[in-house]
């Protein structure tokens, strides 16, 4: 048998809809069969709600009176990223206070924010003609802002390796606390709920679908950076509004001798539309393997100490050695159940409806490494590196660039002798031989097309 997304949603309208969660569906798999589960279910829910470091939120503060430019932001003395937009800034979640320092970070500031804290904003700015003012200090809450869209590059990872420490000395990671002698392992990745091992091939989860993130409605709007699917290390880029959001599913953590990050709630419906689909969320803990690394080797090339599946993991021991070792997750189980739970009931009761990918998410990717090498001289760069202020020419004529120029077509309007003109497919030239030495045209071209003003050649 087979369904489609339309009928699984007019399904979910009629309140008709039959849903499960990803812990549920294996014993479904197990009683019915494949052929048998897939009649029986609809849509399977999967969570995960696991310390996600590359996250952050795109933030627009609107325009102050008189306006600013922001060229740096500060949000309780957390830096944003504000090379964007005058009062647009990205909002890192391992980005340090500098007064605060490790423990207190962009997620730390996020968490105010879903609190209802004020926090305080403070700018600064050179000043230009149409944005005067050069400093800002305020105190801004999540309401008083435009826009506030959590865009996460990488999120959900498939699955993730385990850690361990073989050296003499404790470690401090984003694996968390390693104990010396490989005296505990740390494992993350949500095993049998998590969203990307219940679409091991990619198959249903795309650009486009609609997802459960941080407590609202979000989207995947690609692959992950460090998306690497061929070795089950597929990631997601997804993105939502951070006022819908709740703590409930969004916290900000501190690793003692690593720094801050987010633990993010991430759910996907997974619809089963056959029995191919339906058996692969079927998967449970014991299929899904995954190594551990030898963290105290501060290199990509780290030995694998042994190779265990989730549910040995989950067990609170594995066999390293000859050895019993205690482990520990860094994923919230309850939580990542909580979130397909409260997916599930969404779905149920009409608030969510499925959506069907507008392209596929790559079946490849790529982790390698930085390669490290010197940087080679690049006598192509040169022009790119203009002076300040160039003087202008002897000559009252102009110096002008057509391979600089992209037609934008500033020049038009603003030479009196009509230096400049364009073509019926608005492609711009210049005459130089009409130029009278004005200097009406000083400071104009963007890319330095036009000589002798400040962005000249």
């Amino acid at each position: 048998m087979s369904k489609t997304v339309k009928e699984i949603n007019q399904k979910i309208l009629d309140k008709t809809v039959r849903v499960v969660t990803a812990a549920e569906m294996p014993a479904i798999v197990e009683e019915l069969g494949a052929e048998g589960a897939a009649a029986a279910v609809d849509v399977v829910t999967t969570g995960t709600f696991g310390a996600m470091c590359s996250s952050g939120v795109w933030l627009n503060f609107g325009h102050s009176e008189p306006p600013i430019k922001m060229t740096r932001v500060w949000l309780n003395d957390v830096e944003a990223y504000a090379g964007v937009a005058a009062v647009d800034a990205y909002l890192g979640v391992t980005q340090a206070s500098e007064t605060l320092g490790m423990n207190y970070a962009g997620a730390h500031v996020i968490e105010d924010l879903l609190l209802g804290r004020p926090v305080v904003l403070r700018a600064v700015s050179y000043g230009t003609d149409c944005y005067p003012r050069k400093e800002i200090l305020t105190e801004i809450t999540l309401a008083d802002l435009n826009q506030a869209i959590m865009c996460n590059p990488r999120n959900a990872y498939q699955r993730y390796n385990a850690a361990g420490n073989s050296s003499a000395r404790i470690l401090h990671t984003y694996m968390g606390k390693l104990l010396p002698g490989c005296a505990n392992v740390n494992f993350s990745g949500a095993g049998e709920l998590s969203p990307l091992m219940n679409d091991p091939n990619l198959e249903i989860v795309g650009i486009g679908t609609r997802i459960f993130l941080g407590g609202g409605i979000g989207y995947i709007t690609g692959s992950g950076t460090q998306h690497n699917p061929g070795a089950q290390f597929a990631t997601l880029m997804v993105q939502g509004d951070l006022k819908q959001m709740t703590v409930e599913f969004l916290r900000a953590a501190f690793f003692y001798g690593y720094g801050s990050s987010l633990y993010v709630g991430i759910g996907i419906p997974i619809p089963v539309l056959n029995s191919a689909i339906a058996n692969k969320t079927g998967i449970r803990d014991r299929d899904i393997e995954t190594d551990v690394m030898d963290y105290s080797v501060p290199s990509r090339s780290r030995p694998v100490l042994g190779r265990f599946n989730y549910e040995q993991l989950k067990s609170g021991t594995v066999r390293i050695g000859g050895r019993e070792i205690p482990t520990s997750p860094l994923v919230s189980y309850s939580k990542s159940g909580q979130v397909a739970l409260t997916l599930k009931q969404w779905i149920e009761g009409g608030s969510f409806l499925l959506s069907e990918p507008v392209a596929k998410i790559p079946a490849q990717g790529s982790a390698e490494p930085l390669a490290l090498k010197p940087p080679a001289q690049r006598p192509d760069l040169v022009y790119r590196r203009r002076p300040t202020v160039l003087s202008r020419p002897a000559s009252p004529l102009i110096a002008w660039d057509g391979e600089l120029c992209f037609s934008c077509g500033q020049c038009l309007a603003i030479c009196p002798m009509k230096v400049f003109s364009r073509n019926a497919k608005w492609l711009v030239n210049a005459d130089t031989e009409k130029c009278t030495g004005c200097g009406r045209c000083d400071r104009l071209c963007p890319v330095g097309a036009i000589g002798g003003g400040q962005n000249g050649r």
